[in-house]
Parts: C-alpha cells; sequence; structure tokens
C-alpha cells in the first residue's frame, strides 16, 4: 500500500454548503478501514467547524486555522502551531471598521472586499503576517503558515511522508498542500487555476468527487494514475517530513 491517507480540504470538497453527506461519510469509513487515514485542512476555526461538522469522529487529524492549529478528535487535544493576532492589529481593525470579522487561536478572518484594508494596516504597523485569499474569504496569518505547513507538523507526529499521501482541495489556498503531497486532486468544482496543476480532476463535484477519489485508492492503490504535473519530492518544498 503506497497511499496511507487522504488530506481534504473542507468547504467546496468535502461540504457542499457545509454540509457532508451520509454516502461521502460512508466512503471515508470505508478507506479507513483499509487502513488508511483521512485528515481534514480547513481554514475555519475550530469551534465553528465542530459545529458545522459533527462528524469529526472519523478524522483522525484535524487542521485548522488554514495551518496554524492542529486537532486530534480522539484525544479531544489541540496544538498551536503560531501566535495570535497583536492586539494593535485587533484594535486596527476596529478602528477601520472591517466586519464582520473572526479572530482564532492564530487567525483574523474576514471577507473580501475588505482585504485592501487588512494588507494596508499589516504594512502600516509593520508586523510580519500575511493574507491569504481563499474564494471570498480573507484569512491572516503569521508569515511562514498555511495548510502546507500544518499538515506537514501532523505528518512528523504521524511518521508518514507525504509522499504517501493523496491530498483533494477546490480553491485557491490549497495550492500549498496539494502541491506537498505525492498525489493532487480537484474536484470538479474547483478554480480552473487549481485544477490545472493537479494529478486527478474528479468527475463529481464537491463530497461526490471525493467519493471518487476515495474508490480510486481503494481500487488499486492509483496505480493506474498518470500524472499531469511534474513529479519532484515534496519534502523539499516544506521542510523534511
Amino acid at each position: 500500500m503506497n497511499y496511507l491517507a487522504l488530506a481534504s480540504d473542507y468547504d467546496g470538497t468535502l461540504a457542499h454548503d457545509g454540509h457532508v453527506s451520509e454516502s461521502t461519510l460512508g466512503a471515508i469509513e470505508r478507506l479507513k478501514a483499509s487502513g488508511r487515514k483521512f485528515i481534514l485542512v480547513t481554514g475555519r476555526e475550530l469551534p465553528e467547524l465542530q459545529k458545522t461538522f459533527p462528524r469529526l469522529d472519523v478524522c483522525d487529524i484535524v487542521v485548522v486555522e488554514n495551518g496554524a492549529v492542529l486537532y486530534w478528535p480522539s484525544e479531544g487535544r489541540e496544538e498551536v502551531l503560531g501566535e495570535p493576532p497583536p492586539e494593535a492589529f485587533i484594535a486596527e481593525m476596529v478602528r477601520r471598521e472591517v466586519k464582520p470579522f473572526s479572530c482564532g487561536r492564530c487567525i483574523f478572518a474576514t471577507w473580501k472586499p475588505l482585504d485592501a484594508a487588512v494588507l494596508e494596516a499589516i504594512q502600516e504597523l509593520g508586523i510580519g503576517y500575511q493574507v491569504i485569499l481563499n474564494k471570498g474569504a480573507v484569512m491572516v496569518l503569521p508569515s511562514g503558515i498555511n495548510k502546507a505547513t500544518g499538515l506537514a507538523e501532523a505528518l512528523k507526529r504521524t511518521e508518514i511522508s507525504p509522499r504517501n499521501i493523496v491530498a483533494v482541495g477546490d480553491a485557491e489556498n490549497d495550492h500549498a498542500f496539494l502541491d506537498f503531497c505525492g498525489v493532487a486532486a480537484a474536484v470538479s468544482n474547483a478554480l480552473p487555476a487549481l485544477k490545472e496543476k493537479c494529478d486527478i480532476v474528479t468527475a463529481g463535484d464537491h463530497g461526490s468527487g471525493v467519493e471518487q477519489l476515495i474508490d480510486m485508492i481503494l481500487a488499486d492503490d492509483l496505480r493506474t494514475m498518470r500524472s499531469r504535473r511534474p513529479r519532484h519530492e515534496a519534502s523539499e518544498r516544506v521542510g523534511s517530513v
């Protein structure tokens, strides 16, 4: 068995309008019954995700806040990988009337078209933070944190190489962690720019596409897959795992 785990984005990939279907949950359970792991990688904050997706128990590890926090559902344990947003930045967001917004352990999140005001504040304050876009969402995180770095930390704890991971996503903030893994897949509703860089584009959208990908993994461990992107070592892109 070459591919030991599936790492999936949540919104727009596993979930459709925030909901994960029973058939998709069944596919994840089949994947886990084969001895493989399922890792969720999302920009959402953990409390919100727990309310939206009460079946986190199907996940071996959850990477939340776009790579800033790890969560082990079986243990109820969190590991924070970054610093909280600076108080001066939050105060500046309030002063500029940037709303709505939310703050997690590390992430500051709001919506377009407020990204310009957010970027101006970061530059004026001279803080080492970055703006990451995900369709309409605007996420602010410490520089160097993204879905790939969060997944890399998760894999260190499981002692699985990124070469043995299949990853699937749909949007801008998924580029990093898809490129990090051995096989990159996009669901059919993914952004065209993401599809172009993936090995696999599923016929199905959202969860049905994830189900198809799981069936492909279980059928022959992707032995018949033909890569659509240049093959290179994942560990060269995000540290050594």
